[in-house]
């Protein structure tokens, strides 16, 4: 449990400590952000796939393929609906919601926050779900993902809330609201699993789901804005980073 609740800290606290950086960096180049982003989806690909969804299979036995695979459909599903109501980052950040203190400004940065807040709840469960399965690397291999993805997302909601006038100790402690959910959701998906083994395969793949809508529908558009072949090589290197860590693990 210490482990756990550890690793759920360590996974909210990224967002803040993405904040912090985004203070001390003010002009931190999009290019970095976007390949150090990449980096994190190459990640999270591997930790979704090696430590949610395979383990999802083997779990299930005889029913195990089917059940993995309405697992995944379902967690996407889950994040699409959440998406529609509530847009997260390209969504928003294509709009302007810099350098404006009227109303209507104002309102896009706390839309824009609250999405993250909403959306940080099950990337927390899937955190929290890896720990279920008994295999602590698989769970921390998730965890990091998706503490690499927090960073640059506490780089990117830090400025529009400053340049629409929110006081920095306030602003930090919305970052760290957000954080908060990841902390939430990660005690979540373990005390559920924990609670019943056997929707374990489900939890691993509805987990994974999640995970790979993430990737695919905001982390690799966030960075692809014109030259795409270094963030490109630098998900397949976040990828091959994860699959040598689970190798030598075991």
């Amino acid at each position: 449990m210490g482990a756990v609740l550890l690793t759920a800290l360590g996974v909210g606290g990224a967002t803040v400590f993405g904040a912090v950086l985004g203070v001390i960096f003010k002009n931190i180049s999009h290019k970095f952000s976007d390949i150090v982003l990449s980096f994190a989806a190459g990640v999270m690909l591997a930790a979704a796939v090696l430590g949610l969804i395979l383990p999802s299979v083997e779990y299930g036995g005889k029913s195990g393929l089917v059940v993995t695979i309405a697992g995944i459909f379902t967690g996407a599903l889950a994040l699409n609906l959440i998406d529609r109501l509530v847009p997260h980052l390209h969504r928003i950040t294509g709009t302007d919601i810099e350098g404006h203190e009227n109303n209507a400004g104002f309102n896009k940065v706390l839309l824009f926050v609250t999405a993250i807040a909403i959306h940080n709840l099950p990337e927390g469960i899937a955190a929290g779900v890896g720990f279920g399965s008994g295999n602590i690397a698989d769970a921390l291999m998730i965890a990091g993902g998706i503490a690499l993805q927090n960073i640059p997302e506490g780089l990117v909601i830090i400025g529009p809330m400053l340049s629409c006038g929110i006081p920095l100790k306030r602003a930090f402690l919305i970052a760290m609201f957000t954080g908060f959910m990841e902390v939430a959701g990660t005690l979540l998906g373990y005390f559920a699993v924990s609670f019943s083994a056997a929707i374990l395969p489900f939890a691993l793949a509805f987990a994974g789901g999640t995970m790979l809508y993430v990737i695919s529908d905001e982390m690799i558009p966030e960075t692809h804005h014109g030259d795409t072949p270094s963030v490109t090589y630098a998900l397949l290197a976040g990828f091959c980073v994860m699959l040598i860590t689970d190798v030598l693990l075991g």
